[in-house]
């Protein structure tokens, strides 16, 4: 009776395994590959901290969006009467500036300026950088060598003060500062982008792929230019909360946007004139919302790093 129970058994056994070998059901314990952008989703959205300033970014851009129906203030005209109102003023959450404009409607409005000078230049620049690191990295060729070098002395420069002193050249103005941060932006992004080609370039999967004959510039944009893309997109989202800084740095200077134009820069500027006067709101509200902003894009990069780190992706 053991001898046939045992016999059935081991029927049972290989007619399982035949139904697997040949398509058919697989065992429950068999999981799906998940994938990748899947699991890096799912590793950026366990970073608390990188989850609460997206939601923080998204609702500042979404308030500079829509800053007419949040408002029903001019961001430009004012009333001096009333100038220095502190904070809860009846109509004004936030008080009025020195020339009686409402600080709540300035932040709304000077968001737009803010955010565009800072996000602009680094989404333009991006593909450009991207295009000069990946040709010098992989081809080593002479031309691109000598760019690089070129870029180099550019990189020398700390980027706040090539930024400013190409502002100061072009003049003030939206369109200017925009440029002086593109130009400014070039030799920093293409050098990352530059040090990750050469880097992945010598990796064991191109050199096979070489070995095997693959086509050169099949090889660059299909197999280097993921992973460089990766570790740009990563810089480029800390460089925008850099740019928030640098943009409002320059406008406070005066060489940035031009009065009486909305921008965070400017009113930190118009606020420091009446600090000594004891009234501080007008001043530290837009300084605040700098540091919040361009914190909140720094810790979005820092979940992004992590999240397309192999190491830290479970499924």
């Amino acid at each position: 009776m053991s001898a046939l129970a045992q016999a059935v058994g081991t029927g049972r056994s290989l007619i399982g395994a035949r139904r697997t070998s040949t398509g058919g059901p697989a065992p429950a314990d068999t999981q799906v590959p998940k994938a990748p952008w899947r699991l890096a989703v799912r590793a950026f959205g366990r970073d608390k901290w990188a989850v609460v300033s997206l939601v923080v970014l998204v609702a500042v851009t979404l308030a500079a969006i829509f800053a007419p129906l949040l408002t029903p203030y001019s961001p430009v005209a004012g009333d001096p009467v009333d100038r220095l109102a502190g904070i809860g003023t009846d109509g004004h959450i936030l008080g009025l500036d020195g020339q009686g404009r409402d600080i709540w409607t300035r932040l709304l409005y000077g968001g737009r300026n803010s955010l565009t000078v800072a996000v602009v230049p680094v989404l333009v620049v991006f593909p450009l950088a991207l295009m000069i690191g990946l040709f010098a990295g992989f081809r080593r060729s002479r031309a691109g060598e000598t760019l690089m070098r070129i870029l180099d002395v550019l990189f020398a420069f700390p980027l706040v003060l090539l930024a400013i002193a190409l502002s100061a050249v072009l003049g003030a103005g939206l369109g200017n500062v925009m440029l002086a941060i593109g130009i400014t932006l070039v030799p920093y992004m293409a050098r990352v982008a530059y040090t990750a080609t050469v880097q992945e370039s010598s990796k064991d999967y191109v050199e096979a792929a070489r070995a095997y004959g693959a086509n050169p510039l099949l090889l660059m944009f299909r197999e280097l230019m993921p992973n460089v893309v990766v570790q740009l997109l990563v810089y480029a989202t800390t460089l925008c909360g850099l740019m928030i800084v640098v943009a409002s740095g320059l406008s406070f200077l005066g060489v940035g946007v031009i009065p009486p134009t909305p921008d965070w820069g400017i009113m930190t500027a118009d606020g420091k004139n009446v600090l000594l006067e004891g009234i501080y709101h007008v001043a530290t509200i837009p300084g605040l919302l700098i540091l919040v902003v361009s914190l909140a894009f720094n810790l979005i990069g820092d979940g992004i790093r992590d999240a397309l780190d192999p190491r830290k992706q479970t499924s």
